[in-house]
């Protein structure tokens, strides 16, 4: 009897950081590792999604907190993107 090991999907690897604070020399947050790679980018179009909308909605309304929250959660979705990135790579 042969078995066959279903591979694990990748994962995040942990090392991206996003927001790095005063100076560009201190982040503040990092993507766990451990995530689901899939899952990661899925999140990351999903933030996007709220990027755009909030985006325009500031633009229009002339709203800069939404415009700046916009742009912090973009931050994270290219963190969750290029971490995922990392993670099916090592496969």
């Amino acid at each position: 009897m042969t078995t066959t090991a279903t591979p694990k999907p990748p994962t995040t690897v942990g090392l991206t950081t996003f927001y790095q604070g005063e100076n560009q020399t201190h982040p503040l947050f990092r993507i766990e590792p451990g995530i689901c790679c899939q899952s990661a980018r899925e999140q990351a179009s999903e933030l996007m999604g709220y990027v755009r909308d909030m985006t325009l909605t500031g633009l229009m309304e002339g709203d800069q907190k939404l415009i700046w929250a916009s742009h912090y959660l973009s931050a994270m979705a290219k963190a969750l993107l290029d971490d995922a990135e990392l993670g099916m790579m090592k496969l």
